[in-house]
């Protein structure tokens, strides 16, 4: 295609652990552009369940699952906008799952304009029928023996039991 540009995308996360909802952005995101790249951030100041060797490795495996060819993940550690920018992409691809996300994300994205208005963030809604539900509190209710399976695809729920097991639950009931 005459004058095509080779569009590139980042979608950044802790992934920890990927949810369906995360997925579900990934299959839609990836849709927008010819390349999708996953940032797994390796920032470990969230005391995370998985490391990020756990995590790149896990939100590859789902990705793979789904089928979805124009995607690679990779970790980064460092500003959004110059990992970014280092990726050659032009856009930036957000979930947002409610209003309490949007003020966050709002004030992220006009930072990022500031420091670099080439790259252009998008926001997909979350699709609700997914349960669209924050790894954190994924996470919690693993630790305190409930069922996550509505939440995550079977293998990351399998993953998370044996490391809550591992780990040991909370709660005593």
């Amino acid at each position: 295609m005459a004058g095509h540009h080779h569009r590139v995308g980042v979608y950044p996360g802790t992934f920890d652990p990927i949810t369906r909802g995360h997925l579900d952005i990934i299959r839609r995101g990836a849709k927008l552009v010819d390349r999708l790249i996953i940032g797994v951030t390796t920032n470990l100041s969230k005391n995370p369940m998985f490391s990020p060797a756990e995590r790149i490795a896990m939100v590859e495996r789902e990705v793979a699952a789904e089928g979805i060819d124009n995607v690679t993940v990779t970790g980064f550690n460092a500003l959004l906008m110059k990992f970014a920018e280092h990726q050659g992409a032009s856009v930036i691809v957000r979930g947002l799952r409610a209003v309490a996300d949007f003020e966050y994300e709002y004030q992220m994205a006009g930072m990022n304009q500031q420091l670099n208005n080439r790259i252009e963030t998008v926001f997909l809604m979350a699709d609700v029928s997914l349960q669209p539900i924050a790894s954190k509190l994924v996470k919690e209710i693993a630790l305190f023996g409930g069922d996550i399976a509505h939440f995550v695809s079977p293998a990351v729920r399998d993953d998370v039991v044996a490391r809550v097991n591992a780990q040991g639950r909370m709660g005593d009931y």
